[in-house]
C-alpha cells in the first residue's frame, strides 16, 4: 500500500471541556471528517472502556490501514468488507513484503480493533454481520472462576505474544541501569565527560518498574501525594508495602494493589527531597505552570482525595480514582491561598514539567544507544521491564512454592503440578492486573531453561537493586 497525503489523515479532537477532557484521534480525508460513523466509534470508544490514550490511536491507526487497503486493492469501502477481505488483508500483511509486514502482535492488536468496529457497527444497524468469523471457546472468568463459553474471532493468531515477549536477565538490566541511564563505563568508573544530569531519576524510574511491573504510563503517571502517603505508611523493619493503584490510573478502569519494595520508597524519599526539590523550585522560579495546557488546580485533601478547584473561590472535593492518567500528569498543587506552587506528578524534567510516556520512551531508547556505543548490545523499553518483573518473581514464587511443600508447610495432598499452574500464576496476574489467567500464562513458557531467574529472583525484587543503586550514589 502506498501513503497518500490527503488521505486518512489522524488529528486529535478533543472531547468535553472541564477536567475530564481526553484526546481522541479523527480520521480525516482533505481535512474534513472521512467518515462520520468512523468518527462516532472513535468519540465512543472511552465509554466503552478503551481509556489509554496510545490505545485510542493504534486503533485509529489500524483502522487507517485497513481502510487503505480496502480502497486501494479491493475497491470497497469499510461497511463493504466481507470475509474474503479479511483473508487478503491477512496475506498482505502478515506475508506479503518486507516493507509492509508486521509481527503477530501487531497483526492481533489490528484483530482487536476491527472486531471492535464491526461489533459496534451491527449494534449501530451500519452493517448485518461482521467480516470475521468466530469460535466458541470455554474462558475462565476474571480470578480463575468457573468456566464460561464465549466467542473468539478467529483470526487472531494463537501464542504470538509467547515468542514475541521480551525480558532482561538481572546482569543485563544492571548493565543497562549502569551504563545506559546512569552513564557509567562499564567497569563502573564515571564516565570522562558525562553530562546527562538525570541519570539517578531515570535509573530510579526503571527501578520502578521492574520492581513493581507497572505500565509505562502507571509508572510515570503516580503522583507526589501518593508517594508521600507511602513512605509515612512504611514503618520501619518492613520490607514492602502493598500500594494500591487507583482505578483511574489502570488500564481497564479495575485498579489493584502492587507491592513497593520498602528500599526503594527510601530512593524514591531521596528523589523527592534533593533532585525533585532542585526541580520544583526552578518550576516557580518560571511560573512553569503557565506552559502547561488546561491545568488542573488542586489542594491535598484526605488520603484518596483532592480538592479542584472549579472557580476563582470555589474547590470541589474528588477522589482520585476519578482522575485519569493524562489528568494526572496535569495536576498543579496549589498553596492554601490558591497560588500553584508545585506539579502534582512524581516524575519531573529539570525544569519541573512532568515527564510524559513518550519522554520516558526516548530515554530509554538513548540508553539503549549508548549501552551500544560502549559495546553491550542491548535494546530495552519501558514494557521489557514489566515482563522482566514478571518473570522473576514467578520464578521466586514458584521456588517458594516447592519450597513449601517440601517442608510440609501445606497439605500433604497438595499436588505440586495445581501449586505451579495455581496460586503463583494468579498472584502475578493480580500484580500485574491482567483479566485473564490465559494472559499471564506466557510467563511461564520463558522461564524453560533460565534457572538464573530462578536462582537470582529474591535478590533481584527485594535487595539487590536497592543495594547496588545506593553504592552509585555514594560514589
Amino acid at each position: 500500500m502506498k501513503e497518500r497525503r490527503d488521505e486518512c489523515a489522524l488529528t486529535g479532537t478533543d472531547v468535553g471541556r472541564d477536567s475530564t477532557q481526553r484526546v481522541v484521534p479523527a480520521i480525516l480525508k482533505s481535512d474534513g471528517v472521512y467518515d462520520c460513523h468512523l468518527d462516532r466509534f472513535l468519540l465512543d470508544l472511552p465509554a466503552n472502556g478503551l481509556l489509554s490514550r496510545h490505545s485510542l490511536r493504534s486503533y485509529a491507526y489500524d483502522i487507517v490501514v485497513w481502510i487503505r487497503f480496502l480502497e486501494q486493492a479491493r475497491r470497497k469501502s469499510v461497511w463493504e468488507a466481507d470475509r474474503s477481505d479479511v483473508t487478503a488483508f491477512h496475506k498482505t500483511r502478515r506475508h506479503g513484503n518486507a516493507a509492509n509486514r508486521i509481527a503477530g502482535t501487531s497483526w492481533n492488536r489490528a484483530v482487536a480493533a476491527l472486531d471492535k468496529l464491526y461489533r459496534w457497527g451491527i449494534e449501530e444497524g451500519l452493517v448485518n454481520q461482521s467480516p470475521f468469523s468466530y469460535r466458541q471457546v470455554w474462558k475462565r472468568t476474571y480470578g480463575g472462576g468457573q468456566r464460561a463459553a464465549t466467542a473468539m474471532n478467529a483470526s487472531y493468531e494463537r501464542a504470538v505474544k509467547r515468542s514475541d515477549m521480551r525480558f532482561l536477565m538481572l546482569d543485563d538490566f544492571h548493565r543497562f541501569r549502569d551504563v545506559g541511564l546512569l552513564g557509567l563505563q562499564p567497569d563502573g568508573r564515571p564516565r570522562v565527560g558525562a553530562r546527562d544530569r538525570n541519570g539517578i531519576r531515570n535509573a530510579l524510574f526503571a527501578e520502578l518498574l521492574i520492581t513493581t511491573g507497572l505500565r509505562l504510563e502507571e509508572g510515570c503517571s503516580l503522583l507526589i501525594t501518593e508517594i508521600s502517603e507511602a513512605v509515612e505508611a512504611a514503618r520501619p523493619g518492613i520490607r514492602q508495602l502493598l500500594f494500591r493503584l487507583p482505578a483511574g490510573l489502570t488500564k481497564g478502569n479495575k485498579g489493584r494493589s502492587i507491592r513497593m519494595p520498602a528500599r526503594l520508597l527510601g530512593q524514591l524519599k531521596a528523589y523527592v527531597s534533593v533532585e525533585r526539590a532542585v526541580a520544583v523550585a526552578k518550576f516557580r522560579k518560571r511560573n512553569a505552570w503557565r506552559t502547561i495546557k488546561e491545568p488542573i488546580f488542586c489542594r491535598a485533601a484526605r488520603p484518596g482525595r483532592l480538592m479542584l478547584r472549579s472557580s476563582r473561590d470555589s474547590w470541589v472535593s474528588i477522589p482520585i480514582d476519578r482522575l485519569n492518567p493524562d489528568e494526572r500528569r496535569r495536576l498543579i498543587l496549589c498553596d492554601a491561598d490558591g497560588q500553584p506552587r508545585e506539579p502534582g506528578a512524581l516524575w519531573l524534567s529539570e525544569v519541573g514539567v512532568s515527564i510524559s510516556p513518550n519522554c520516558w520512551e526516548v530515554i530509554f531508547d538513548r540508553a539503549s544507544k549508548r549501552c551500544k556505543a560502549a559495546g553491550i548490545p542491548l535494546d530495552v523499553s519501558p514494557h521489557q521491564l514489566r515482563h522482566s518483573f514478571a518473570v522473576h518473581m514467578l520464578a521466586l514464587l514458584i521456588r517458594e512454592s516447592f519450597g513449601q511443600d517440601s517442608r510440609g508447610d501445606h497439605d500433604p495432598s497438595s499436588i505440586p503440578y495445581r501449586r505451579l499452574l495455581g496460586d503463583p500464576l494468579q498472584q502475578i496476574q493480580r500484580l500485574l492486573g491482567h483479566s485473564s489467567l490465559e494472559t499471564t500464562y506466557i510467563y511461564l513458557d520463558h522461564l524453560a531453561g533460565c534457572q538464573s531467574a530462578v536462582d537470582s529472583a529474591a535478590d533481584l525484587l527485594f535487595g539487590e537493586i536497592a543495594d547496588r543503586l545506593a553504592l552509585v550514589n555514594a560514589r
